[in-house]
């Protein structure tokens, strides 16, 4: 029998879907996804893809969210209020597994 332990430090690849609320019907359209194989906090990833992609975009009061889920089950679901966290700033390291048009978003 062979035994597979994730741990911290092992990457993983990290899968996220950027989604709008549409107000009227009430479901959720796919913008954008993407996946990256990383070691990185996939919190952190999702942070970084939603700032990236709502930077420099006007929102007209829309509603985004990142989900990003990874190979061993995690989910998180990451919306535009968790970024106005004090201090929050995209980790350079998380943007270098990013798509050129998402890393050049936030330079």
């Amino acid at each position: 029998m062979i035994t597979v332990v994730y741990g911290e430090d092992m990457s993983c690849c990290v899968r996220w879907e950027i989604l709008l609320h549409e107000p009227f019907s009430g479901v959720l359209i796919c913008k954008g996804f993407g996946r990256a194989i990383t070691a990185a906090d996939p919190t952190e990833v999702g942070r970084t893809v939603l700032a990236a992609y709502l930077a420099g975009r006007s929102t007209r009061d829309e509603t985004f969210r990142v989900v990003v889920r990874t190979d061993n089950g995690y989910q998180s679901v990451i919306t535009a209020g968790q970024l106005a966290d004090t201090c929050w700033v995209a980790d350079p390291a998380i943007c270098q597994v990013l798509p050129t048009y998402l890393r050049n978003a936030l330079a």
